[in-house]
């Protein structure tokens, strides 16, 4: 397929200012479009080189459809959604907010919108004769006390990159006395490979298998733990909703500067080598994954505060672990 000549970032960066300038000539059907289409890239942690070059499309066209400026053929959007490896009800569904029965105050509409992008990922995956599954697991997210002992047993952390899982995650278990569990170790353990390897030699499809595999494992081994869990497994809908359903979540947050400065303090460049953006990366990766962390059962803010303190915080609010 030909491509596009692709722009210098400056020109990338002149489209998208000029874009937002004609935010009055938008259908406001496009610009939700193009929302979406960032959140599900940043979500997944891909850049826009990155979703470009697997769309078959040039960073200016993807920009300009991120923006809300550029009309896509359908056909367009169905690689983009390939390339984003969601199907494409997801990027086409129109979700608002709603109002919340309990409440009565408004959903905002991009948690509403990452919840129901969920749902569908998650069935679209599934074979028609396990469809009868969902039933059973929606059984269990509304099970008897029984069910819920034995989920406050496990403790998954959930959260970005730098957030303090694993130093609050050790803690935490030694404090209670029960086994500390790295998601990572247990996916390399899978795999024969490391991390690395995994993307580099089998691709992503293949990490999301181990993750799943790796996290079906220490669920099966483990009745009680401290789960420290990848930033990115809250992406992948059925992952994340298996965690959800038996483990007690907790979303370990900070701001995007300690996350950045705590990665870069354990000498890892990585987020800083060869992106100039890579602060604004990172606020959109965690501006569209909150609505997904925020489905967590409590969560803690380790911004500022040490080991201890943020342990204390967090065993404040935890039920107890029988």
């Amino acid at each position: 397929m030909r491509r596009d000549p692709e722009p210098s970032l400056n020109a990338e960066a002149n489209a998208e200012a000029n874009a937002d300038n004609r935010a009055a000539e938008r259908d406001p059907y496009l610009t939700h479009l193009g929302e979406r289409i960032r959140s599900l890239r940043a979500a997944r942690g891909m850049s826009r080189k990155d979703l470009a070059r697997g769309a078959g499309v040039s960073e200016r066209y993807l920009a300009n459809l991120e923006t809300g400026t550029g009309n896509a053929s359908v056909l367009l959007l169905r690689h983009v959604a390939g390339a984003l490896d969601v199907p494409l009800p997801v990027v086409l569904a129109e979700v608002d907010g709603h109002a919340d029965p309990a409440g009565g105050t408004e959903q905002p509409g991009s948690q509403r919108a990452a919840e129901f992008s969920q749902l569908v990922q998650w069935l679209a995956q599934l074979p028609a004769g396990d469809l009868a599954r969902v039933r059973e697991a929606a059984r269990h997210a509304l099970s008897p006390a029984e069910s819920r002992d034995a989920r406050h047993r496990r403790i998954a952390l959930i959260g970005l990159r730098g957030a303090g899982k694993s130093t609050l995650g050790r803690a935490l278990a030694a404090a209670e006395g029960i086994p500390f569990v790295e998601l990572n170790a247990a996916i390399e353990q899978e795999a024969g490979a490391s991390l690395s390897e995994i993307h580099s030699l089998y691709g992503q499809a293949a990490y999301r298998r181990y993750e799943m595999r790796a996290l079906e494992r220490v669920l099966r081994e483990h009745d009680s733990m401290v789960l420290a869990t990848p930033g990115s497994l809250v992406s992948e809908p059925a992952t994340f909703n298996l965690l959800l359903a038996r483990c007690y979540t907790v979303w370990v947050r900070t701001s995007p500067e300690e996350h950045m400065a705590r990665v870069v303090a354990q000498g890892d460049m990585r987020p800083m080598e060869g992106n100039r953006e890579a602060m604004t990366d990172l606020r959109r990766i965690l501006q569209a994954r909150t609505p997904l962390y925020a489905r967590a059962d409590v969560s803690i803010d380790t911004s500022g505060q040490d080991a201890n303190s943020s342990l204390q915080a967090l065993r404040a609010q935890m039920p107890a672990i029988g």
